[in-house]
């Protein structure tokens, strides 16, 4: 990791605020941490690297596929204009926006919906990073991402995957650059995703 943008931002975020209390202690290990719903906070190095990837030089707006507690959305909000981050867990956002608001991270924003569809009325989006694996990237958001975007996404079936970097052509195509790392995430659920059986009473803002 040589982006010095990218490491200011993990110096200047602290991580343990944006993990479970149980799990302050660790926060500063590389390695995942858990969070509700059987899910995990991405390593420190890897989302670094996610982060890198999409070359921000802070006039972007950006979305985010899984804020989770908000730690990789803060990284985000100082490296960017503005970011969207999308979160399909009602209780995850807003422990993310307390999160954020408690650290003033400004031009951040979480909304509770579906990830695999993207959140259009706020886009298009000059970058976007998606936290959960899917075989392919879903069409929304490739319709989503401007012509020169970049986009970064675990591709795989969940468990074991390519992080995989991608530019979008003048011809509205997605190509694929480069892998950033091999990883393993939960997968992708939704529309465009796999499909899973709503929670009862959960709420969705697209």
């Amino acid at each position: 990791m040589r982006d010095e943008r990218v490491l200011e931002a993990v110096v200047r975020v602290p991580r343990a605020g944006f993990v479970p209390a149980e799990h302050v202690a660790g926060a500063y290990f590389d390695e995942p941490v858990p969070i509700a719903h059987h899910q995990v906070t991405t390593q420190p190095s890897l989302v670094a690297g996610m982060v890198a990837a999409l070359e921000l030089s802070g006039r972007e707006r950006v979305l985010e596929i899984g804020a989770g507690l908000g730690w990789q959305t803060a990284l985000l909000a100082r490296l960017a204009a503005e970011v969207f981050a999308v979160e399909r867990f009602a209780d995850l956002a807003r422990e993310a926006r307390a999160n954020l608001a408690r650290h003033r991270i400004a031009g951040a924003h979480v909304v509770v919906g579906d990830g695999s569809v993207g959140l259009a009325r706020h886009g298009p989006y000059d970058a976007i990073v998606v936290s959960a694996a899917f075989p392919t990237v879903p069409p929304p958001l490739v319709e989503q991402l401007v012509a020169g975007g970049r986009l970064v996404q675990p591709i795989g079936i969940g468990g074991a995957e390519d992080v995989l970097l991608f530019r979008k052509d003048d011809s509205g195509r997605l190509q694929s650059v480069r892998q950033v790392s091999r990883a393993r995430f939960v997968r992708l659920y939704g529309r465009h995703g796999y499909a899973e059986t709503p929670t009862p009473g959960e709420k969705t803002d697209q």
